[in-house]
C-alpha cells in the first residue's frame, strides 16, 4: 500500500518577536532583533546578561476555549497552548464538526520545565540552609513540595505541554513527546508525519515549546562557553556565519503546526499551506557537545530527507539553517551542505533566523519550519542579520542583513542537537 501524503493546514507561534504569525513574519523580513536584557531574574552578574524572551503581554488563556483547565502551568506549556490555539484556528478545524477526536494525535518536542528549580531556591530562602537540609532532607523535601504544590511539581515534566494540548483539543489519538535537545521539534514534526503516513491518525498537532532562560539554564550554557557574552550590544550578539561570531543567544517560545493526511484535508475543504515531502534523522555517535568534524551526522540526515522526498539538491530553493552562531556549528553545517549539495551549494540561499530571535532550543526547529512555509507562500527569504564581517572560510550565500525576494517551491530545514541528534525536513509548495 502506498503511503499517505501529509500536508500542513495550520501554523502558530509564540516568539521573542511577538506571538502573531503575520506581525512576527514582517519583523523577520525586516531584520528586527528580539534580543534584550534578561528579565525575570537578576542576570547582571552572569557572564551573559541578555536573552531573547517572550514579551510580558503574552497570555496563553486568550485564545483557549477551556482556559480554566490550564491555570498554574509552566512556561513551556503556556507557550505551547498559545501557539497551538493559533494553529488550530488557522487550520479551521475549530469550525469542522465531524472531526474524529480518536484520530487526532499529538507529537511534540518539549524540554524540561524550570518550576522545580525556581521553587527549590524559594524553599531555601524560606529558612533552610544547606546544613539543615542535609540533617533532615526528608522534612526539607516535604516543605519544598508543600511550597510548590504537588500539581506544580508535575507541571515541570517535559510531557506536560502535550498533556494540556490533549485536554484543550480533546486529542484522543497517539500522543508523544521527544526531548532531543535542539533537534526536538523538527524530529517531532518528522515522526508525526510518519504516524500520518502509516494511517495511525488523520490529524496531528506537532511542533515544540521550550525555555531555558532561568538561572540553571544560563549557568549551564555559560559553563559550556556556548553563549555569546556580548553584553554591550545584545541585539548584535547573535551572529551566525560571521567571522566574529562568539556563541548563541538563548531564546524561548513555541511553534505549532497542524498536519493532516492529504485526503482528510481535502475532504473537509482545508486550505493547504505546504506539503511535507521529506524527513531524515541521524546521530553523530561522536561526543555529547561536539559535532563530528566531518559533519557526518548532518550529511546523513539531509541525504535521508532527500531519499524520502525523492528529490535532488538542485530542487531546493531555500535552506533554513540551524545556524546557531557558534564557531563549530556554523562551520560544520556549512561543510555538510557543501558535501551534500556539491556544485549546487553556492546556488541556494541559506539563512538563520536565530540571528533575530535567538535559539529556542527544543522549539527552534518548529519555528524554523513555519518560516519555510511562509517563504514558500510569499516568495520571500528572511535574512541572516549581523553578518557584516563574513567568515572567509564560510562561502555560501547566507542572505546577509537584507530580506530577499525569490520564488520558493521547495525548502529544507536543518536542526542539530546536543548529543549528536540531527534532523532534516523538506517542505514543498502544494
Amino acid at each position: 500500500m502506498s503511503r499517505r501524503r501529509v500536508v500542513i493546514t495550520g501554523i502558530g507561534w509564540v516568539t521573542p518577536l511577538g506571538h502573531e504569525i503575520e506581525s512576527v513574519w514582517k519583523k523577520l523580513l525586516a531584520g528586527e532583533s528580539g534580543v534584550g536584557a534578561t528579565q525575570g531574574f537578576d542576570a547582571s552578574t552572569f557572564p551573559t546578561s541578555f536573552s531573547a524572551q517572550v514579551k510580558p503581554d503574552y497570555d496563553h488563556r486568550s485564545g483557549l476555549k477551556r482556559p480554566e483547565l490550564h491555570d498554574g502551568v509552566g512556561s513551556n506549556t503556556s507557550f505551547a497552548l498559545g501557539a497551538a490555539a493559533q494553529a488550530w484556528k488557522s487550520s479551521c478545524l475549530d469550525r469542522y464538526p465531524d472531526l474524529d477526536h480518536r484520530r487526532l494525535g499529538i507529537y511534540l518536542g518539549s524540554g524540561e520545565g524550570s518550576l522545580d528549580f525556581d521553587n527549590y531556591v524559594a524553599a531555601n530562602l524560606a529558612g533552610w540552609n544547606e546544613e539543615a537540609r542535609q540533617v533532615d532532607g526528608a522534612k526539607w523535601a516535604a516543605e519544598a513540595l508543600q511550597h510548590m504544590g504537588a500539581t506544580r511539581e508535575v507541571e515541570q515534566e517535559p510531557n506536560m505541554p502535550a498533556t494540556h494540548l490533549a485536554m484543550e483539543f480533546e486529542a484522543r489519538g497517539p500522543s508523544y513527546n521527544c526531548l532531543t535537545a535542539c533537534a526536538a521539534s523538527t524530529q517531532a514534526i518528522g515522526e508525526a508525519t510518519q504516524i500520518l503516513r502509516r494511517g495511525d491518525a488523520d490529524v496531528m498537532i506537532t511542533g515544540g515549546a521550550h525555555t531555558m532562560i532561568h538561572p540553571f539554564g544560563v549557568t549551564g550554557f555559560n559553563r559550556l562557553t556556548a553563549l555569546s557574552t556580548r553584553n554591550d550590544a545584545p541585539t548584535q550578539a547573535s551572529r551566525p556565519f560571521s567571522g566574529d561570531r562568539g556563541g548563541f543567544v538563548l531564546g524561548e517560545g513555541a511553534g505549532m503546526l497542524i498536519i493532516e493526511a492529504l485526503e482528510h484535508a481535502q475532504a473537509r475543504g482545508a486550505s493547504i499551506l505546504a506539503e511535507i515531502v521529506g524527513y531524515g534523522s541521524s546521530a553523530d555517535a561522536f561526543r555529547i557537545t561536539d559535532m563530528h568534524p566531518d559533519g557526518r551526522g548532518p550529511i546523513d540526515s539531509m541525504r535521508r530527507a532527500f531519499e524520502d522526498a525523492k528529490l535532488e539538491p538542485a530542487d531546493i530553493d531555500y535552506i533554513s539553517a540551524h545556524g546557531t552562531g557558534t564557531q563549530e556549528n556554523d562551520s560544520t553545517e556549512t561543510k555538510a551542505i557543501r558535501k551534500v549539495f556539491a556544485e549546487e551549494a553556492r546556488n541556494v540561499p541559506v539563512s538563520s533566523i536565530k540571528s533575530m530571535m535567538g535559539h529556542l532550543i527544543a522549539a527552534a526547529g518548529a519555528v524554523e519550519a513555519i518560516v519555510c512555509v511562509l517563504a514558500i507562500r510569499d516568495g520571500r527569504i528572511p535574512p541572516t542579520i549581523n553578518l557584516d564581517n563574513p567568515d572567509p572560510a564560510l562561502d555560501l550565500d547566507y542572505v546577509p542583513n537584507v530580506m530577499r525576494e525569490k520564488k520558493v517551491e521547495v525548502a529544507l530545514s536543518n536542526s542539530f542537537g546536543f548529543g549528536g541528534q540531527n534532523d532534516t525536513l523538506i517542505l514543498k509548495n502544494f
